[in-house]
C-alpha cells in the first residue's frame, strides 16, 4: 500500500481560467496566453496551503514564459 500513501500527500493544481496576454514570445514571436492556476498542498487529505498564481506560455511554440517584476529605482 505504499502507492496509496503517495496519492494522499502532495500538490494539487487546478486551472481557474485562461486569457490572451499582451506581448509576444521572445523565442518565436507567437502570441502569449495567461493561465490562472490555484495550487494546493495536501497532507493526508488535509489542505495545508493554497496559492493562486498566473503562468504565461506561448500559444505557438508552447514554451513557458517567465515574467520578472519591474526593478524600482530610487
Amino acid at each position: 500500500m505504499a502507492g496509496a500513501g503517495m496519492m494522499l500527500c502532495g500538490k494539487e493544481e487546478k486551472v481557474l481560467g485562461a486569457q490572451k496576454a499582451p506581448g509576444s514570445c521572445p523565442y518565436c514571436g507567437g502570441g502569449v496566453a495567461a493561465t490562472d492556476v490555484e495550487a494546493k498542498w495536501v497532507l493526508c487529505c488535509l489542505p495545508l496551503c493554497r496559492k493562486a498564481k498566473r503562468r504565461f506560455a506561448c500559444t505557438a511554440c508552447a514554451r513557458r514564459l517567465v515574467s520578472y517584476p519591474a526593478i524600482l529605482h530610487d
